[in-house]
């Protein structure tokens, strides 16, 4: 999740000899009630046997991951969640070793999809993702300058907050904390100050899905591909948003929504300009907040993303809001 993979390799080794020797894998999450996970999780180890690494999540109580490296491995789990009657299944397509990260997200959006599944499983469906719809040298231009402002640290104090950083944007402080090894007020102190470098405020939904974007880019492009003097100072988060590819895809998918008499789409924009609040969204439609988790919930299946639970799902599509111009672009520091 840290990317770290030469810990991981150097621990799997003692304890299961060969298995992420592999430069590939899939990651998949196994979903259940919270009080029978633990025994899940040893039908997953008895089922698997030494072809995965099995570990139950920090952050989230009910899951389950998996990661490996062998073919086999998803239908096995398959089988698992078909004898149960209350659990679900979410993969990942193979990525490297050093993704792990992102093949997780990937087995967790997949998890949004196995909840409306007859069999209660999904793998992920490789999809257009906004990053790769813009110009990569622009982007990483982009990406430099928003993040410079933390370039004045140490590289380790720099390090240690962009990753701190990049998992609090995925879970809550209390998961982020748990995942990282450390106390949720250090998770929150590391993101504040972030916020103070950046000169922005994480309640703002639209803010953490750019820095979001800023902080996958600047791990997603080595940095000897593009130098962060590259593109135009004067390039804009709205530039790299206004692009004909973007803007295409932003009214695909959002327009999934337009068939709904209930108007979830409205609803998802006001929802998401309140931080996630289905209160305060509630009070702005004049609904009950009810029906605004209910609205926002329908759409999950239809964007094929989940929305409910922070994450790149939901910070896609608030990009795509901000690409066809139903949400105004947030105010960072540094020119966006």
């Amino acid at each position: 999740m840290v990317e770290d993979t030469i810990a991981a390799r150097r621990v799997a080794a003692g304890l299961w000899p060969g298995l992420l020797d592999a430069d590939t894998a899939c990651v998949y999450v196994v979903e259940s009630d919270p009080a029978v996970r633990d025994r899940i999780a040893e039908e997953c180890l008895d089922s698997t046997r030494e072809d995965a690494l099995v570990v139950r999540c920090p952050a989230m109580d009910g899951h389950v991951i998996v990661v490996s490296p062998r073919a086999t491995t998803g239908e096995t789990l398959r089988s698992l969640v078909g004898r149960h009657p209350d659990i679900f299944l979410g993969g990942s397509v193979r990525q490297s070793l050093a993704r792990t990260a992102t093949a997780y997200g990937q087995a967790v959006s997949a998890l949004a999809v196995a909840h409306f599944r007859p069999d209660k499983t999904a793998v992920y469906a490789e999809r257009t993702h906004p990053e790769r719809l813009m110009d990569p040298e622009e982007l990483r231009g982009w990406t430099a300058r928003v993040l410079r402002p933390l370039d004045t640290l140490p590289h380790h104090t720099r390090a240690e907050l962009l990753a701190t950083t990049r998992l609090g944007l995925e879970f809550t402080a209390v998961n982020a904390a748990k995942v990282l090894g450390v106390s949720r007020n250090t998770v929150r102190a590391r993101m504040e100050r972030v916020e103070a470098l950046l000169g922005t405020d994480f309640a703002d939904l639209t803010v953490r899905a750019v820095v979001h974007l800023a902080l996958n880019t600047q791990i997603g492009l080595p940095d000897a591909q593009y130098p962060d003097d590259t593109g135009s100072p004067t390039l804009r988060l709205s530039d790299l948003l206004s692009g004909p590819a973007v803007r295409t895809w932003a009214r695909d998918l959002l327009g999934r929504l337009d068939a709904d008499a209930r108007n979830p789409r409205r609803t998802l924009r006001t929802w998401i300009t309140a931080g996630g609040n289905a209160e305060r969204a509630a009070q702005i439609l004049g609904m009950h907040p009810q029906t605004v988790r209910e609205h926002v919930r329908s759409a999950e299946p239809v964007l094929e993303r989940q929305l409910l639970a922070a994450g790149t799902d939901l910070y896609e599509v608030v990009l795509a809001h901000l690409a066809v111009g139903d949400l105004d672009p947030p105010v960072l520091r540094r020119p966006d």
